[in-house]
């Protein structure tokens, strides 16, 4: 029996045609799923992909231009991997790409790659609809503590051949640079919604990598 797709096929053919590309999308649909099951992912995979997906439905009202937010989702880790420094930059870069040949207007392709650009998070966004991807990207911060757990967990099976020495110092030390920002999140929705638990989640996890 054929099993589901993990992403939703019908959800990006829609969102496809809204960004003005041509044709159907499947085989870039297909590009994005086979990417997103990669066997070196453990976190990054399509089931990250639903849960923004999920949080950016709860918080569109806050978007300006929530077609091209929503297709920063679908692109911004379909370039991964664990240790790389420029996933971001060639996953922004095949979205400009794809969309562009596929007749996207280019300043749409451009604002889209712009967008998955922002979630490297090596700075605080200042552009709205930046501000509420990196928020939906990070709110797996602020969930319960035993979904944040997982996470934890998934991020090192990602990372299983950095030394635990070495993956503890650095993961302790990325963490605590979200810590030391005035807000985590940068919309109103998200610190609403998540700031307090990230906080918590994010002190109790960096105690035990510093143990």
């Amino acid at each position: 029996m054929p099993q589901p797709d993990p992403l939703d096929r019908s959800r990006w053919t829609g969102l496809w045609n809204r960004l003005g590309a041509q044709g159907d999308g499947l085989s870039i649909f297909s590009a994005l799923a086979a990417a997103y099951a990669e066997p070196a992912r453990a976190y990054h995979t399509a089931e990250h992909i639903r849960d923004c997906l999920v949080q950016f439905d709860l918080s569109r009202h806050a978007a300006q231009r929530p077609d091209e937010v929503e297709a920063a989702i679908w692109f911004h880790d379909a370039v991964y991997l664990p240790g790389a420094s420029d996933n971001e930059d060639r996953s922004a870069g095949l979205a400009q790409t794809t969309l562009a040949d596929a007749g996207a207007p280019l300043e749409v392709a451009h604002r889209i790659a712009q967008l998955v650009l922002a979630t490297k998070h090596l700075t605080i966004p200042g552009e709205p609809d930046a501000a509420l991807l990196c928020d939906i990207d990070l709110s797996i911060l602020g969930r319960t503590p035993e979904v944040f757990d997982e996470f934890e967990r998934r991020i090192r099976w990602e990372y299983a051949w950095v030394p635990e020495p070495v993956y503890r110092g650095a993961r302790a030390e990325i963490l605590a640079g979200f810590l030391r920002r005035r807000s985590i999140f940068q919309t109103d929705f998200f610190r609403q919604r998540y700031e307090t638990r990230a906080r918590a989640n994010l002190h109790q996890v960096i105690e035990k990598l510093q143990a």
